[in-house]
């Protein structure tokens, strides 16, 4: 998702409500502590250089209940991250505090917004020696018309 996608969306809540992959909710005390844009420079496995964009949201359980962030506010933090730091419309990708800071996509289904798992992979596969993966099929799913059968001739 997008900033400009989260921002539309947001525009017809009444409530923020983040869903894990595990399908459990963020407390809904959470506040958005960071919003910005990450830039990774890096070099990949095959020895090309990469540039990579992303918004970051920081979401931060405190222990605070008296406060909500409600959607407008959130719009502002946006808004206000887009004309001081330039913040562009980027993909979002969420860290949240779990055993360890967990870096997550970002989905909305009409109601939640939902963290969606991120993988790593390599980038280079061509160049470094990781062989495609076989494709796994079902011997019982395997055409057998035209085949070779006991007492046909073919053989």
């Amino acid at each position: 998702m997008k900033i400009s996608e989260i921002k539309n969306h947001l525009s017809g809540l009444n409530q923020i409500a983040f869903e894990l992959p595990d399908g459990s909710l963020v407390p809904s005390h959470f506040h958005v502590t960071e919003v910005g844009q990450i830039n990774k420079h890096f070099i990949d496995c095959g020895g090309t250089v990469r540039n990579e964009e992303v918004a970051n949201f920081q979401l931060w359980e405190a222990n605070d209940y008296d406060h909500r962030l409600h959607p407008e506010k959130l719009v502002h933090i946006i808004e206000l991250s887009e004309k001081i730091l330039g913040l562009k419309d980027l993909e979002i990708e969420v860290e949240y505090q779990g055993s360890t800071i967990g870096k997550y996509g970002l989905d909305f289904n009409g109601t939640n917004f939902l963290l969606t798992t991120k993988q790593t992979a390599c980038l280079a596969s061509d160049k470094c020696g990781i062989p495609a993966e076989k494709p796994k099929i079902k011997l019982s799913e395997v055409q057998t018309a035209g085949a070779c059968t006991p007492g046909g001739g073919c053989c």
